[in-house]
């Protein structure tokens, strides 16, 4: 089962990090100016996670609505996604995948673990 992990960070703010139940990063946050808008985030997370997917890494793609997860290429030419809100604010982004079968396979981790998942203060 997964958790979110909450911790501060080193100018005051705070983050969490979506981790699977193996330990691995899934996804995290923006960093908050307070505690109370992290847990806020996460519930977010919880809220919008069952989003559908906006493939930004093909010609022509469909614009999805929030909320929705926005999959696309980085710089490096690895593949992201990020979860945005229904009001459009990103509220986790994942790590670099080198190919779209992995950032689709963090998409669903997400759907799978956020609904119910503990938070946990670091």
């Amino acid at each position: 089962m997964g958790k979110f992990v909450v911790k501060e960070t080193a100018n005051g703010g705070f983050k969490f990090d979506l981790k699977a139940g193996n330990g691995e990063v899934i996804a995290s946050s923006q960093i908050y100016k307070s505690e109370k808008a992290c847990y806020a985030g996460i519930e977010s997370v919880k809220t919008n996670c069952a989003a559908e997917v906006e493939d930004q890494t093909v010609e022509n793609f469909e614009v999805k609505k929030h909320p929705k997860y926005e999959m696309y290429t980085d710089k490096a030419g690895e593949i992201r996604f990020r979860l945005k809100a229904k009001n459009g604010e990103i509220i986790a982004t994942s790590e670099g995948y080198k190919a779209k079968a992995g950032a689709l396979n963090g998409i669903a981790s997400i759907g799978k673990n956020a609904p119910d998942a503990d938070t946990v203060k670091q």
